[in-house]
């Protein structure tokens, strides 16, 4: 906000003093640069002024004019304004060395050209923070010129300005050592400030991070923010940064006014308290940014006019209202606020005097000229003594709230005392009858584990009895072919050994011809063809039912896994094929069995155990299609895979599917959905103990009325797994 503070309050003070001023300098036309002045201020009536309202008049239509007035102030101040401004002043170099320089020390003007007298008439040096910076006869950020005045003589000089910034001219004239001193002790004191706010922003963020006091962040931004403004004004942004960019150096001294205009009441709201103190007041600064921000809208939008004219009046009235706001605090003994007033002061103060040297009331010199910038550093300063003794008011206030804490802590140190007796007894008396309750547990949970070891045997019993059912039928219709063949195939033998013995009786017969009609009579009586291919048939028939049953015994057998203890490598789908054949008996005619088998390594598990899952989630597909009411094309598809380390087993079945909330319950133990005394509801809690003891997972989606599907996760190494 100091940015904004200065040239609104600047004119402000100056009305004040011209009005109060007693005594007028008197005019000197001349400046004498001689061995006593080597560098002198072009002031009071050494400057001559012409002002240009439409910008268009050239340097021949200014050279004779009778227009030029005499400048009434020390320093030229024209504040803001659009109107092109000419000056004219007269130089005697009295030296012995014919080169002087011009130094100009205020570098934010946008268009500044310097006309001087040549070998053929006058010359122009254009300048200006909006043309090329390497142009420039010196490096700097200030307007520096060499001109040449020959030793004894005097030349005019005349100087044509124009910017969208308040418009200052200080002219320094002087030779050439004086004036590079100068600008060395500028830089110098510039240079010191900077090194000033950079430390006051290392030592808060350092304090910041160790406090984590937000008005430390708060004030980080705020002293950065006006170190930006102080080096946008000075021009060592333009100078050093961006120079080159042209875009950033019209907006750079905007954005500096308004980001410090906003730093400063946001660090205002945090250092004292605003939000909780005054409401009324954080939202009066609340409005105050939003209208800073948007004179930055402004300034991208190429409103450059507005937007000073804006900060100009934000500037009057918020440091108006912010000073209001911290005496007010102050008054009520606020020691952070006096602190505030203390260094706001301070600034204020700075500025009177800037203002003063520019009206002629105090000198121009080194000092005053930068007398802002040290008000600012000392103003940074006080803030962060205020900010520390903020520090030691908390902790303050924190030892006292200990002192208060630990008065407390005694009296409830003897509080507790007493009720700990009386906690103690009841406590006694409490762990008896946990201890009472113990037992009794202790005795239930002994009977549950009994119950559910003979209700685990009981499933195991019913479905080995389901199972040996299965068995037994299945069993028994191959067996029936070969019992049924048995009987039909001893006639055909007993024919074919008839018909043999005929011919053996051939050797004892006279009349063969005779007994070989009568054999063949006797193949015609028997049809020996049909014998031929009667036993055939019947012999095929035993092959199948003894095929059928060695199938039945080895998937008996592979179903069981006697040695289902070990984990021993298997091929999932010999045990689905296994469980299926044992199943065979209980698939109704209408079920068709789909399989989807793709290659699979084999997998590391227990075999019964995993033959065991496939057996009850067979069999609860096979129930889910039978509780249908309308039956038609039922299936159920197996599908196999492989994803990662995983084999992946589904079964989906096109049975009667269940809801969400039996979804969420059909692994427990003893839930089932079967009528009472048709199943224990254990089945599918086995399954689930199964694959969990495989490192695997299940997962069942299904919906009401379209099936159901299970989905069965084992990894490819159990062991890796387990490990």
């Amino acid at each position: 906000m100091r940015l904004l503070i200065r040239p609104a309050f600047y004119k402000f003070v100056c009305l004040l003093l011209l009005v109060t001023a007693r005594w007028v300098p008197a005019w000197a036309d001349t400046i004498c640069i001689s061995r006593n002045y080597p560098i002198q201020l072009a002031e009071y009536g050494q400057l001559e002024y012409l002002l240009d309202p439409a910008g268009d008049l050239t340097f021949k239509d200014v050279e004779h004019s009778p227009a030029f007035q005499k400048l009434p102030k020390q320093i030229p101040n024209f504040g803001l304004t659009k109107d092109a401004i000419w000056l004219r002043f007269t130089v005697k170099n009295s030296t012995q060395f014919p080169e002087l320089m011009f130094n100009i020390t205020y570098p934010i003007l946008d268009l500044i050209d310097l006309y001087y007298p040549g070998s053929n008439g006058y010359e122009v040096i254009p300048g200006g923070e909006l043309r090329p910076f390497k142009k420039r006869p010196v490096v700097h950020q200030n307007f520096v010129y060499n001109v040449s005045i020959p030793t004894g003589l005097s030349s005019t000089f005349y100087l044509r300005i124009q910017s969208r910034e308040a418009i200052l001219v200080p002219v320094y004239i002087g030779t050439a050592r004086e004036i590079y001193s100068k600008l060395y002790n500028d830089d110098l004191l510039l240079s010191i400030y900077i090194g000033i706010i950079l430390v006051m922003i290392f030592y808060n963020t350092f304090i910041f991070f160790s406090v984590k006091d937000w008005s430390y962040f708060y004030y980080i931004i705020y002293i950065a923010c006006v170190g930006l403004a102080q080096i946008c004004l000075h021009g060592f942004g333009y100078r050093f940064f961006w120079h080159e960019n042209l875009y950033v150096t019209e907006q750079s001294v905007l954005w500096a006014g308004a980001l410090s205009g906003i730093s400063v009441l946001l660090f205002v709201q945090s250092f004292l308290h605003v939000r909780e103190k005054a409401p009324w007041a954080y939202r009066t600064m609340n409005l105050f940014v939003i209208v800073y921000s948007s004179t930055i809208v402004l300034s991208l939008l190429g409103y450059f006019s507005v937007a000073y004219a804006l900060i100009d009046f934000l500037a009057i009235t918020g440091v108006s209202f912010i000073l209001l706001f911290a005496i007010m605090q102050a008054v009520k003994h606020s020691r952070t606020a006096k602190i505030f007033v203390l260094a706001w002061t301070v600034f204020i103060l700075a500025i009177i005097c800037f203002v003063l040297k520019d009206v002629g009331i105090i000198p121009y010199n080194i000092f005053t000229s930068h007398i802002i910038v040290i008000g600012s550093a000392i103003e940074v300063i006080l803030l962060s003594f205020a900010l520390a003794d903020k520090i030691n008011t908390f902790k303050a206030e924190k030892e006292a709230s200990q002192a208060i804490a630990l008065e407390i802590s005694k009296e409830n140190e003897q509080l507790v005392r007493e009720q700990n007796i009386i906690l103690e007894a009841k406590v006694q008396e409490r762990t008896e009858e946990l201890q009472n309750s113990n037992h009794d547990l202790n005795v239930a949970l002994t009977n549950l584990k009994d119950t559910q070891t003979r209700l685990v045997e009981k499933e195991k019993m019913a479905s080995l009895g389901q199972l040996t059912a299965g068995i037994a039928h299945e069993i028994n219709n191959p067996i029936n072919f070969v019992t049924s063949n048995i009987k039909p195939l001893k006639l055909d033998i007993a024919d074919l050994q008839e018909l043999l013995n005929r011919y053996d009786r051939l050797a004892d017969k006279t009349d063969i011809q005779s007994e070989l009609k009568s054999i063949e009579q006797f193949k015609r009586e028997i049809d020996i063809e049909y014998i031929h291919e009667e036993i055939s048939s019947l012999i095929k028939g035993i092959e199948d039912g003894a095929a059928r049953t060695a199938e039945i015994v080895k998937g008996l057998r592979t179903f069981s896994r006697l040695d289902e203890s070990d984990v021993k490598s298997i091929d999932i789908h010999e045990g689905l094929d296994s469980t299926l054949v044992l199943l065979r008996n209980g698939i109704p005619p209408n079920v068709n069995i789909i399989k989807h088998y793709a290659e699979l390594p084999k997998i590391e598990c227990y075999a019964g155990k995993i033959n065991q899952v496939f057996m009850n989630i067979f069999s609860n597909a096979l129930n889910a299609i039978k509780s249908k009411k309308e039956q038609h094309n039922e299936s159920i598809t197996i599908t196999t895979g492989q994803e990662d380390q995983f084999i992946v087993i589904r079964i989906k079945d096109t049975g009667i599917g269940m809801s969400e909330e039996v979804q969420q319950k059909i692994f427990d133990p003893f839930f089932t959905t079967k009528d009472v005394g048709e199943g224990t509801g254990l089945g599918l809690s086995i399954v689930f103990s199964i694959i969990e003891k495989h490192k695997g997972k299940i997962i069942v989606n299904s919906t009401p009325g379209e099936g159901a599907e299970f989905i069965i996760y084992l990894p490819l190494n159990i062991t890796i797994h387990q490990s």
